[in-house]
């Protein structure tokens, strides 16, 4: 006789399927929370890396909103003052070598440009052209300038075009070293973005770049700005990753990714009528050489010099020919002013 029992079905499959689908994800959602905290990169100290990097003499400006920018005021006290501005997420220390080959000719002020360097976070959150103008001015008035030759690389030469134009009173010449801003040129592409670059493009990873921001990743994006590799060593990657994670810096960089930087700006640079020197390395892999071009014909009367060799960051990977080329051109296009304010005759 057969039991009715022997023709009972083994448990129904289905809730064994739904306990799957349940602790699979949340294994996942587990395993991703542990990588999170063990590559959690957390801020650095602010006392320390002031310790590190600015040293015990470390000069800040305040301004109204709040900002506390760093700077250096080096050279010759005595002689006209050369204002300079560093790349996306570089520092002041970037001038370093300019200032040695510069500084017995001529006063030197860097500055650590809001959202980067020992400057960090500003209170007015103003990362675009205009908070970093204002940080110029308030180094400027703190210092008693009321006018000075301005230059910067990459980021800051768009910021120096953008203040040459906005405040012409108080620029009396202008050096652009691998310059932002110029729109590309007829059939041209632009050159692919380094690995930081890419990442920041998307919100995911803006959100993961504020909270891990691994070395070997500032190594990486370094070394795809440069042509001169050797210029890449540790001391320069401690650099750039501890600064990158001073309070504030981090959340800076996402807020710039998101940024318009006004490409119609562009159009109005020839009110440019400073004398104007344009800086470029040839193998730049962030911005196309050929924007050099485009600065000289938009500025009347500039003039170009290319570095055959040499990447993103000539005052680094070649500060020699970089200090070289600015020194002769100040010495036959800069005209000092006089001490009531109208340049002389």
């Amino acid at each position: 006789m057969i039991d009715e029992d022997d023709f009972e079905s083994p448990p129904p499959r289905r809730s064994l399927f739904r306990r799957k689908r349940v602790l699979i994800p949340l294994a996942a959602l587990l395993a991703l929370l542990v990588a999170f905290l063990l590559l959690r990169t957390p801020d650095t100290d602010r006392d320390a890396m002031i310790a590190k990097y600015g040293g015990s003499d470390a000069t800040f400006a305040v301004g109204p909103a709040g900002q506390r920018i760093h700077y250096r005021d080096q050279g010759r006290r005595d002689a006209p003052a050369i204002i300079l501005l560093h790349g996306s997420n570089a520092s002041l220390h970037t001038w370093e070598p300019l200032v040695k080959r510069l500084g017995a000719d001529w006063r030197i002020v860097t500055l650590d440009l809001p959202g980067h360097g020992l400057t960090g976070g500003t209170p007015d959150k103003d990362y675009d052209a205009t908070g970093m103008a204002a940080a110029v001015d308030v180094v400027a008035a703190k210092l008693g300038l009321d006018h000075f030759i301005l230059g910067g690389n990459s980021m800051g030469g768009w910021v120096s075009w953008r203040y040459a134009l906005a405040r012409p009173q108080h620029v009396d010449a202008l050096l652009l070293l691998d310059a932002a801003g110029m729109p590309l040129r007829a059939g041209e592409k632009a050159p692919p973005l380094n690995l930081g670059f890419r990442i920041l493009q998307y919100p995911v990873g803006r959100w993961l770049m504020e909270r891990i921001t691994p070395r070997d990743l500032v190594e990486k994006s370094l070394r795809g700005s440069v042509e001169k590799q050797d210029i890449v060593d540790d001391a320069m990657v401690d650099l750039y990753w501890e600064l990158l994670r001073f309070p504030g810096n981090r959340e800076a960089t996402s807020l710039r990714a998101m940024l318009d930087r006004d490409p119609p700006m562009a159009d109005r640079i020839g009110a440019i009528a400073v004398p104007t020197l344009i800086l470029f390395g040839k193998e730049d892999r962030l911005i196309n050489a050929t924007a050099a071009q485009s600065f000289h014909e938009r500025i009347a009367g500039s003039e170009v010099v290319l570095l055959d060799g040499i990447g993103h960051l000539p005052m680094e990977e070649a500060p020699d020919a970089t200090a070289d080329a600015i020194a002769d051109f100040l010495k036959r296009r800069f005209v000092p002013r006089a001490p009531d304010g109208p340049e002389t005759p």
